[in-house]
């Protein structure tokens, strides 16, 4: 670790520091979650790259932010599960429940099968899932060839930043009878999505822009990546969540609240749209 600090410091007094936040770390990350008023949890897979053992190294963590009743983001929980599937969230959301975190009221996930089939036989069907919509999009684009890409980014965005319920209602079924002639392979995917790419109708419009995507952990990725240089070598998988925790803890990355906090004691309203193409 002591490459994080340049030299600035001696070893002995980055090796005590650090002794320190595992000490922390260890304690924030088995506390005890039954106090943290979350309605809004936002769940995703992310690809940290780092340095271990002096290669270059994709370290796969799970993350989950939780946003409070007063619109506050907080990182919840951060572990290295060795990928995402079904197994690994079941664990990670096990332990969330184990540790005492009430059923969200929302959740917007990354649409990851392996998430979503975990967060069912957790939470139940009756839980309100919305599909990051930003990875909805890059996925259509991976069905097209690239001369139709702006064209799709194009209809896909006047679609989901639509006004109102009734306009993305709208546009979607004009969407889906133009790609199905255009380009099969995309009009199935957006049809695979159903009605969690549009979860987010039910809520206030003033939530929209917040509740769509999973950006907050995308852009937890992006300071970190800002903060710890790529030739910086770590010695384990592990440290890679944990540093990122006390980057968080110190104040040094802080999240914001959401945007449409306002709104949030509002109930959800029933799925407006009417998703028969």
């Amino acid at each position: 670790m002591f490459g994080l600090f340049e030299g600035a410091v001696s070893k002995d007094v980055v090796s005590r520091a650090w002794r320190k936040v595992k000490v922390d770390w260890d304690a924030w990350s088995t506390r005890d979650l039954a106090g943290e008023d979350v309605v809004r949890l936002i769940l995703d897979g992310t690809v940290i790259k780092t340095r271990l053992d002096r290669k270059a190294t994709n370290i796969s963590v799970l993350a989950a932010i939780g946003v409070r009743r007063d619109g506050q983001k907080v990182l919840i929980s951060i572990r290295n599960m060795g990928g995402e599937s079904t197994a690994a969230w079941c664990q990670f959301l096990t332990d969330l429940d184990a540790r005492g975190l009430k059923r969200p009221e929302f959740v917007i996930v990354d649409g990851a099968p392996g998430l979503e089939a975990a967060l069912v036989a957790l939470w139940g069907e009756e839980l309100p899932i919305q599909r990051c919509t930003v990875h909805k999009h890059r996925n259509l684009l991976g069905h097209a060839p690239k001369r139709l890409h702006d064209e799709l980014s194009e209809d896909y965005r006047d679609m989901i930043y639509a006004d109102t319920a009734a306009e993305i209602e709208k546009r979607r079924k004009a969407f889906l009878r133009k790609w199905k002639l255009k380009c099969r392979a995309v009009a199935d995917s957006l049809e695979e999505a159903g009605d969690r790419l549009f979860t987010f109708t039910r809520l206030d419009p003033s939530q929209w822009k917040s509740a769509r995507t999973t950006n907050a952990i995308e852009r937890l990725n992006e300071e970190f990546r800002r903060r710890i240089k790529t030739q910086t070598v770590l010695p384990c998988a592990e440290t890679v969540p944990m540093l990122l925790w006390a980057l968080l803890a110190s104040g040094q990355i802080q999240m914001r609240k959401v945007d449409g906090w306002e709104t949030l004691a509002q109930p959800l309203g029933p799925m407006a749209l009417d998703l028969a193409a």
